[in-house]
Formats: C-alpha cells, structure tokens, sequence
C-alpha cells in the first residue's frame, strides 16, 4: 500500500473515530434545560420562515421546500398563493400551470404532481381541511414524517419535533440528542426535552443550525450554548 493510501485511510479512521465519539456523548438533562432556556430567552417566540397564508398554503410551502431552501419556496410561493391559496384553485390551477409558477424549485416538476395530487384528496376526502393527525397528513401525496411534523406544529401548536438538515446536525454535533436517522433524532428529542420547551424546540433547533451552527464553519464564537457543546471539532 502506497503513503497516499495509508494515509487516506488512517485519515479516515480518524474521521470515522471522531464521528463515532461525538454521536456516543449526549447532554444530561441539566445541559437540556440550559440550552433551551437560553434559546427560549434569546427568542421567545420563534416562527418558521415558510411564508403561507392558510394552512393549506402551509403544508404546500412546506411540500415544496424538500430539498430547497425556503428562501427559494417564498420567492415562488409569493405570487402562486395569490391565485391558488385553497385545495379548489389548486387543482383548478392544474399542474402544467403549476409548474411554472415553482420552476425556480428543485425538483419541480415531482412536487408539481404531488401538490396537484394532495389537493384533490383534501377536497375530496377531508372537506377542503388540512387534516390534524400525523396518520393523516403522511397518506398525502409528498408529505412525509417531517411535513407532517411541520404542520402540526405551526398549523395547530401540537409539540411536535420535524427534523430537517439542521435539526439533525445540531443534535447530533452537540451531543444533544444523537442519532443514526431523523427519526433517531426525532424520538430522542422527544425525550430529553421538557414538555415546556417542545412547542417552539424544532424553531430554536433549525434557527440554530441555520444561523450559527453551520453545517461549514459554524460561529462557534458567537454561540449561545458554546460552552456546553460536546463537538470536539468547536472553535472559541
């Protein structure tokens, strides 16, 4: 074996070390309550940034936001939810036309037929209502575990935990609540974190991993939760 490969390797048994290290600490519950009572004093009333109108507005703002920034959604939303802000105009609207309004979108033309879709079986099956279960909202086309979460969450304050990129990094980089998967996280989360905390945990979390624990160099520096942070890789 060459210096090159034997040092790529040892590089990444480094890496893989390192990883395995970080996922095997997690906060005790001291550090939990901390943590969330400085973000809590921070933000006391934290909001998702998917502009929406209504609750269906809402679950399609955050159907389309798979695999985009929501940035990008609200540019395109911004001008679809002035014509098509009801499961009716939606589908009236038709998913060649929709297609237009969310090109700007990745994935487009799949979200396109999944908005379509779901539109339809809400008016036909749910009376034109978001539905309020996670069963429910999950048999809709496009809306998985973490759509769910998001709307039951925003749309009917039920303390519920979406995980998305940043919501799993944060976890896991800190050692708040480690895991393998989302749903890992998702059910970690939901025990560790006071009752008193869940509504708004998922916004502190993702504000968190959006603003300052970057999945690049991340603002160690300026870090609310700095110093209970287990990451080993942290910079102050």
């Amino acid at each position: 074996m060459g210096k090159k490969a034997t040092a790529k390797k040892r590089a990444s048994g480094k890496a893989k070390a390192k990883k395995k290290a970080v996922a095997s600490k997690r906060w005790g519950d001291r550090e939990v309550i901390e943590a969330f009572t400085r973000w809590q004093k921070a933000s006391p009333h934290p909001k998702g940034e998917l502009e929406h109108v209504n609750h269906f507005t809402l679950l399609v703002a955050v159907v389309l936001s798979a695999q985009a920034t929501d940035a990008g959604v609200n540019k395109a939303t911004r001008a679809l939810f002035q014509v098509a802000d009801t499961p009716e105009k939606m589908f009236a609207l038709g998913e060649e036309k929709l297609r237009d309004y969310i090109k700007t979108i990745g994935l487009y033309k799949g979200k396109a037929k999944n908005v379509i879709a779901l539109s339809r079986m809400l008016i036909e099956r749910h009376n034109s209502l978001v539905p309020k279960t996670r069963e429910e909202l999950q048999e809709l086309p496009g809306a998985g575990r973490k759509t769910a979460n998001v709307v039951l969450n925003i749309a009917f304050g039920e303390p519920t935990l979406a995980v998305d990129t940043h919501v799993f990094r944060v976890s896991n980089r800190t050692g708040l609540a480690p895991g393998k998967n989302p749903l890992e996280v998702e059910l970690a989360l939901d025990r560790v974190i006071p009752a008193r905390f869940k509504t708004h945990a998922h916004h502190w979390l993702i504000l968190h991993g959006r603003y300052t624990c970057l999945a690049r160099n991340p603002k160690c520096a300026g870090c609310l939760i700095s110093d209970l942070c287990l990451w080993p890789e942290k910079t102050l």
